[in-house]
Parts: structure tokens; sequence; C-alpha cells
């Protein structure tokens, strides 16, 4: 998967600054633990940590090609899963290759194509290409933001990474965050594209190519959703679906490392591991290694609740006995949920979501040790509407982000003096009214399809980014590199024109997907209503959490006393302690991280 950082400036000679773009370079060492590599240049330095996956003698970075005037630098982080059919449309054309890597498919891509290259790529990716010839640096992120890509423009330097700590690294950022940083961090799913929390950084948002240059900064859209009309009758909407996954996951078995599949027992990872495993047995492979997550006990003391329909073990195993996978249960202990959170906040460099984030991070752990590379079935909810929420809102519209409704008061934790400059109810709907200014709009339609084209939009380019951002944090602290079929942008952009009535039929949500499942996963998984990733919260966990808020509230030095209110922060340890759990979203535990931030990352508050 791999790393990248670097540092492009027009009135400084960074030849004199090797050191500081290794530093920058070494931060990125969790995402690629096999090989490191810079360049250097009077106006560049260009950094690369590699997680070897394709060719994997042959794909070292930063990749040059020298041409007449001047040499062409590649540092790459991604999949690029066409890259053998761009290969031969490019030595068609006259290019030569050197090694059998995607990466220097991408440069070659580039050498062609120049920065409308990425319309050409299908993968997940980020990269940063520096062109001597014209002084110009080059950034580049994929169209749904599998893999991220961070920069700051100071003056005349241009900082990039593909983590916030590649850019901290550098002496020239300072670690600041502002109220609108602060607001993005208090509401949960609400960040445009493109911010980074960071004053001064920014991301390069999904489907975008930034351009650097002597004269300053473009920024171009290459890819955004478009509103069509949906033709295919529910038949050939399904067996279009199917036909699209089973050359998604095709693709996507491409590898010269370990791979697996994180197999939960639900629709989604239970379809995209039959798929992979039809496509391996056919290939001679043998059979794919599986992976299920739980936590001690709980599948004896599971209780129904509103995110948890049922115990995935079960099912898991059902799924891995029909498929015919190597299967292995990860067992998690729940009591070292507490301790992980810190590595969790390392991870993001940002305070995340408490539990949710830490148990993430520790079933990457566990799963690395076995294998390079998994599938996950991720964004499946978001592209077929599988959240509660997509019905409800079907049922009766709200004017929020859905995942939001009923969320109260949010400035009700923010300290007194806060909130006289922070406002975050009028931040949230601010946010909410810009995303669906944004959706496109297909003229015709009704005002229940189209909220529900806006409620699929709010959740690809909102909600979907949040959860990205996370899996792939957790996934690249331990060096695993996760691919989610269901983020290829022709599958995305099929769907999200696929009326309500058809993604719903017979009042089933994620109708289309269970019945392009049929055949391949058991009925009873077909059948499973969504079940959300299992819970470790337990008693150890709250008492843990309890007692480190009950200790934060007594420390006058405690940073995030200053941003949140003390007295509502007591009312949260009172209310735990006589409820025995965290009401979700769990404001608590993100308090703790956003302390934890606060100290390790010495963050200065600009209010």
């Amino acid at each position: 998967m791999c790393g990248i950082a670097g540092w492009a400036d027009w009135e400084r000679d960074l030849t004199l600054e090797k050191a500081t773009v290794e530093a920058m370079t070494r931060t990125m060492a969790c995402r690629g633990p096999d090989a490191a590599g810079t360049w250097l240049s009077p106006r560049a330095g260009i950094g690369h940590r590699r997680l070897s996956v394709i060719d994997l003698d042959g794909g070292t970075q930063p990749m040059t090609s020298r041409e007449e005037r001047g040499t062409v630098v590649l540092s790459y982080s991604g999949e690029v899963y066409n890259f053998q059919e761009l290969r031969g449309r490019l030595a068609a054309k006259g290019h030569v290759f050197r090694t059998g890597s995607d990466t220097e498919v991408v440069l070659h891509a580039y050498l062609e194509w120049g920065a409308d290259l990425a319309r050409h790529l299908n993968g997940m990716f980020a990269f940063a290409l520096w062109d001597e010839r014209s002084e110009e640096l080059v950034l580049v992120r994929d169209r749904l933001g599998v893999k991220p890509l961070y920069y700051a423009v100071l003056g005349s330097a241009v900082l990039f990474g593909s983590e916030p700590k590649a850019i901290l690294a550098n002496p020239l950022f300072k670690a600041r965050v502002d109220l609108e940083g602060l607001a993005d961090l208090f509401v949960m799913a609400a960040k445009r594209p493109g911010d980074a929390v960071y004053r001064d950084m920014r991301e390069v948002a999904p489907g975008t190519v930034v351009r650097c240059g002597r004269d300053g900064v473009r920024t171009q859209r290459y890819w955004e959703l478009e509103a069509r009309p949906h033709g295919d009758d529910p038949d050939t909407t399904v067996a279009t679906v199917r036909d699209l996954l089973v050359d998604i996951v095709d693709r996507q078995l491409v590898t010269d490392v370990p791979i697996c599949s994180l197999l939960s027992g639900g629709l989604d990872s239970s379809l995209v591991t039959a798929l992979a495993a039809r496509h391996l047995t056919a290939q001679g492979r043998g059979r794919i290694s599986t992976f299920s997550v739980d936590f001690v006990q709980r599948e004896q003391e599971f209780r129904a609740d509103a995110l948890h329909s049922s115990a995935d073990a079960p099912f898991a195993r059902t799924a891995a006995e029909h498929i015919g996978t190597a299967h292995q249960e990860i067992i998690l202990d729940a009591g070292e949920l507490y301790a992980c959170q810190e590595d969790a906040v390392a991870a993001r460099d940002l305070p995340g979501i408490g539990d949710l984030d830490a148990s993430l991070l520790m079933l990457f752990r566990e799963v690395r040790r076995h294998s390079t590379v998994a599938l996950s079935g991720e964004a499946a909810d978001e592209v077929f509407g599988g959240y509660p929420w997509y019905a409800a809102e079907a049922a009766r519209p709200t004017d929020s982000f859905p995942w939001a409704a009923g969320a109260g008061d949010r400035n009700a934790v923010l300290a007194p003096d806060l909130r006289g400059k922070l406002d975050l109810n009028a931040y949230a709907a601010d946010r909410y009214a810009e995303a669906v200014r944004e959706t496109p709009v297909l003229p015709g339609e009704d005002a229940r399809q189209r909220r529900m084209r806006e409620v699929f939009y709010l959740n690809l380019t909102r909600f979907l980014p949040f959860l990205l951002d996370r899996k792939d944090r957790m996934s690249m602290a331990v060096g695993l590199e996760v691919r989610v079929p269901f983020c290829d942008h022709r599958l995305v952009e099929y769907a999200w024109n696929i009326p309500w009535a058809q993604h719903s039929a017979g009042g089933i949500q994620k109708s289309v997907l269970r019945r392009a499942a049929v055949g391949l996963v058991p009925d009873a998984i077909v059948n499973r209503p969504k079940s959300a990733f299992p819970s470790g919260v337990g008693a150890a966990y709250l008492t843990a959490t309890r007692e480190k808020a009950r200790a934060l509230l007594d420390d006058a030095s405690s940073p995030v006393l200053e941003l949140v209110d003390a007295t509502a922060v007591a009312g949260m340890v009172r209310a735990a302690e006589g409820s025995g759990s965290f009401s979700p979203p769990p404001m608590m535990p993100r308090i703790l991280q956003l302390d934890a931030w606060l100290r390790r990352y010495r963050i200065d508050v600009v209010l």
C-alpha cells in the first residue's frame, strides 16, 4: 500500500533539507515497513515507504523517468486494478516497461496523459508526481477517497503526505486548530471534502487533482457523481450489479503476497468472500483465508440491541463452511480496549470514536500476523442503502444528516466560554445545507426519490469518508492493506442511480444486493438483518473510561477542560454509572481522546 511524503519549494534549495525530508518519510514507516527511499533536487524532496504487494523486487520508489527536459518522479500509494490493460495500451503507444509493477504504469500514464491520467485509472490510490520539466507538483487522489493524501501550502513551500504526521514532522508546520477545526471534531461525519481539521492543512478531496507551481495552486475535479435515468428493470439491475461485482473482486485479487477476506457473516463480507473464493479456485490458487472477530464471552452473553441484531460468530461459521474457506476466529480481550485508544489517536493523528477505533486496530493487528492484504465488505451499506436511517428517511424525511437525526443540543458539551464563539448546531446545519446543495438533481423525479438521492449522496460524500479514514488509519498503522470492492467507482455510479423502489423492493433494504447474492451465500445470510461491528464495551472498559474521566476532571492542567463543560462531563460519568453503558455515539471516550490528542500533539488552540 505504502506511505508518501515530500516537500516542494520554489524559493529554497531542498538539497540542503535531506534530514527533514527523511524525517517526514520515516513517519510513514507504519504504512510501508518493507523499504524506504528519497529523491532530492533543488526544488523538490520526495519520500516513500513501501509495503510490497505487487512485483516485490521491481516496484522500488520513488520511481523516476529521465526525460529530455528533466526527470519525472513518482511516489505512489495504492493499487490500480486495471494496470495490466493500461500497460498494454501504453506499450502500444511506444512506452517501454522495466518492471511488472502498477507503479510504473502510473508513471508512464502521466508521461502519456499528463495530469489527466487519473481518469484512466481504476483503483484506490493517492500519489505525488514531481515534474522537473515544468517544476510542478501534481497530487492525485482516487474517486471515493479510499486512500488519503494531505498537503499544506506555506508561502513558497508545499508539504504533503499520506497522513498528517508527515507534514507535522516538518518544522515549517505548526500544529494548530481553530474554531472550524474544533467543529469538525465535535460534529461527527459532517466535514467538507478537503477539510483536514488542522489549521493550514488540506486534504486532496476525493476525485481531485491538485497542481502546485510557481504561479500557485490549482484544484480540478476529475470525477463526481452524476444523476442519470435508470432504465434497467429489476432483473437486469440485479444481473448488472452481480456482473460488476464479479469483475471487481477478480481484479482486486491480483497480488504477490498472501490475501485474505474479513468475514463477519453479514451479507456484504460473505458475498465478497464467495466471489473471491470462486475466482481463486478457478485459478488453482487454493482456499481463501478468512477472519472473523469477536470478544471474549460475547457470543455467550450476546443480547440484541438497536445496532446488533444477532451475534456474528454463528453466521461467520456458516458462511465459511458454505464457501469453503480456511477460517479463523479472532477473539479479542475487551479489557485491552481502553489501553489501545491512545494508539488509535496516534494512528489517526486526530481524536476518533473511542472503542470503535481501538477494536478495529486490535483486529487488524491480529490479521496482519497472517496476511498482508485483506478484502472488506465496507461501503456496501452506503452504496446500497443498508443503514436503518435510509428507510427512516424514506418514511419521514428529516432536515439533517440522517445518521445524526435527533442529536439534540450539540453545544451542551462545550465549555461556557466557548459557546459564545462556536455554535455546533449552526455548523452542522450549514454543512448539511452545503452537502444538499451539491447533490445532483435529475429532472422529473418525485419528492421522495429526490430525497433518497440526497440521502445516498450524503452517505457517500460525508459518512463513508469518515469510515474509510478510520479503516485506512487503523489498517495501515500495522501495515495491512485493506481493499474495498464496493468502492469501485463503476459500481457506485450505477447503484447511485438505481431508484429507491428497487433498493427497497418488498420492504427489504438492500434488496438489489441481496438478490445478487442468491446462490452464492447461504439463504440465512442473504436474509440476515444488518448487524454492526461487534462491540467489546463491557464492565472493564466502562470502569476504566469512567475513572479516566474522573481523573481528567481533577486535573487543572488538562487542555480539554478549556473546550468542554466539566459539569457536562461529570454528568456523563454519573449516567454511565447508572446505566452501565454509553449511548452511541459515545461522547465521553471521544472527549478523552480529544484530551490525549491535545497533549500528545501539543496543539495550539486558536479561538
